[in-house]
């Protein structure tokens, strides 16, 4: 998967900033997907230092995952749980159309593929994120486009 510059939330002084995602669409996303589907948002977070990530925490029929979105970019992810540093991605094909208008649904096999050199070679990334790659040394995808680095 191409990997744009500033998915990690890293950039240069010296380049423009990421783009920014409206988060505010995105929570009002969530709670009426909620309230459609006799679900409960139970938590909802905004990107702040050091996740690039905003995430709700759902309960529905007795069910929690997590439904995450990159900051800078409209991807979207389903979790199992959200903990420093360990995201445990997961599939929710039954909820892909409710969000899929509005963003990239990225599965769990695109977020657990390794990220090495081929990555890489196909990524836009900015030098100040690959100078974050080489010190966080990310594994997977999942841990390059929602991560914990500060």
């Amino acid at each position: 998967m191409r990997l744009p510059s500033g998915v990690t939330g890293f950039y240069s002084l010296k380049l423009e900033p990421p783009p920014q995602v409206d988060g505010k669409q995105f929570k009002q996303l969530c709670f009426q997907f909620a309230s459609q589907n006799r679900a409960s948002i139970m938590e909802f977070h905004m990107p702040k230092h050091p996740t690039n990530f905003y995430y709700a925490l759902v309960e529905m029929l007795d069910n929690r995952f997590y439904i995450l979105l990159n900051e800078h970019y409209p991807y979207l992810a389903f979790s199992s749980a959200v903990d420093f540093g360990n995201i445990k991605f997961i599939d929710r094909h039954d909820l892909n159309n409710r969000f899929s208008s509005y963003y990239r649904i990225l599965s769990k096999r695109e977020l657990s593929t390794p990220f090495n050199q081929k990555n890489l070679n196909k990524s836009e990334l900015n030098r100040a994120e690959l100078d974050q790659i080489t010190f966080w040394e990310p594994q997977t995808v999942g841990q390059v486009i929602f991560n914990y680095w500060d």
